[in-house]
């Protein structure tokens, strides 16, 4: 169906007929313009304008302006403020580097009783480096979590195989690489420390899938907290940017800029319940970095290890912690031992099934994740660590060295 122009919308204009009263009328507005134009140039001379100040108003104007240029007045504080072409021209030099992520695995074909390759879900990523032919990208974990085949959709629509560098499960991010020469534009990482509640920031991805790529949401930052999230290697404690800017399915692993056209963090999640909007996260650059830094060095991180399979006392029954655990009543929290590996660290020190672990080096956890925390955090490989538990409801410390885990 064609649509006709705006114009053709419009009702033809009528012929305007000639009225003797219109004519009157508007000789007489004019004339009246006229004789109030007469007035104001007259008036000064004939003294309708002639007020001026009185003695009192001249000498507080003069206190006023004065006052405004004391040395002793407090002087007004420069506001950083981001314009919208700011923005818009942050958006414009980080666009091209982020990408889709296309997460291919190896699925039944029901019609032709075979196994093929086929796309199990997409997301973002960020190209962050190029090193001669090779290029670098960043994204989450949970993008590329099970594939077979890793494939990058440029900001030109081609499509290049990516490898997998490294990926850490426990803060959901990956590094992957591609053939550099596909490459044009790299980001650049800020310091996510230095933003500021309400500082204006942008999210940039592929919403819904690759139909909508580069998509650009803009809002601010709403806050920074610390969520407990569930991954595939264990509950975490994961820092993030909270934000109003839209991000929704497929915006996994874009990038979330400031107006200086940084990355300063990476989208990783979102709240998607009725009634909840608003509310999406991204994992700060100053967290990013170093994780990065290490996928791309060992193609894995690095962190102590002791050798124990845990669950949160809290979790448990009170008839659990009485009769098996045989805590005092007064406790109710811990990381309750239900296995240990053989020749752990753990099994070296002497823990059992059923010790309940409540302190680190004197710091309390009440947890599994705040005992992870501590030894990923505060603890380096080799160290020796002091251990507080609960075993037959008696408090003991074991001393403990941590190690590497052997993959």
């Amino acid at each position: 169906m064609n649509i006709p122009p705006y114009e053709q919308l419009l009702p033809p204009e009528q012929p305007r007929k000639k009225s003797r009263f219109f004519s009157w009328v508007a000789a007489s507005i004019i004339g009246a313009v006229i004789g109030s134009g007469i007035t104001l140039y007259a008036a000064p001379m004939i003294g309708l304008h002639s007020h001026s100040p009185s003695t009192e108003e001249t000498k507080d104007t003069k206190e006023m302006k004065e006052t405004n240029t004391s040395k002793e007045a407090l002087p007004l504080q420069p506001t950083k403020s981001t314009s919208n072409n700011d923005m818009v021209a942050a958006i414009e030099n980080v666009t091209d580097a982020v990408v889709g992520v296309v997460n291919i695995q190896k699925q039944a074909d029901f019609f032709s009783d075979s196994v093929q390759d086929q796309e199990a879900g997409t997301g973002s990523g960020v190209i962050f480096k190029k090193d001669g032919n090779t290029a670098y990208i960043v994204t989450n974990n949970h993008v590329i979590e099970g594939a077979n085949k890793v494939e990058v959709s440029l900001a030109d629509g081609k499509r290049v195989k990516a490898e997998i560098v490294g990926v850490d499960p426990l803060t959901d991010l990956a590094v992957l690489k591609i053939d550099g020469s596909h490459v044009k534009k790299v980001a650049v990482f800020g310091d996510s420390s230095k933003l500021r509640i309400g500082e204006q920031v942008a999210a940039i991805g592929n919403p819904l899938g690759l139909d909508l790529s580069r998509t650009v949401t803009e809002g601010i930052v709403s806050g920074k907290r610390t969520m407990s999230v569930s991954t595939s290697a264990g509950e975490w404690e994961l820092n993030v940017i909270q934000t109003d800017a839209a991000i929704n399915p497929g915006n996994s692993g874009g990038a979330l800029i400031n107006s200086a056209g940084q990355v300063v963090g990476i989208n990783s999640l979102k709240i998607s319940q009725t009634g909840v909007e608003g509310l999406g996260f991204a994992i700060p650059s100053e967290d990013v970095k170093p994780i990065v830094e290490q996928l791309m060095q060992y193609g894995k991180i690095k962190r102590p290890y002791i050798g124990v399979q845990l669950v949160d006392v809290a979790d448990l029954s009170d008839s659990v912690r009485k009769e098996q655990l045989h805590l005092p009543s007064g406790v109710a929290t811990g990381a309750a031992v239900t296995a240990v590996e053989p020749f752990s660290p753990a099994a070296d020190a002497g823990i059992q099934t059923k010790d309940v672990i409540v302190a680190v080096n004197g710091e309390k956890v009440d947890s599994v994740a705040a005992l992870r925390k501590y030894l990923y955090t505060k603890t380096k490989i080799g160290e020796r660590v002091q251990i507080e538990l609960w075993r037959d409801g008696r408090k003991k410390t074991v001393s403990l060295q941590l190690s590497e885990r052997s993959q």
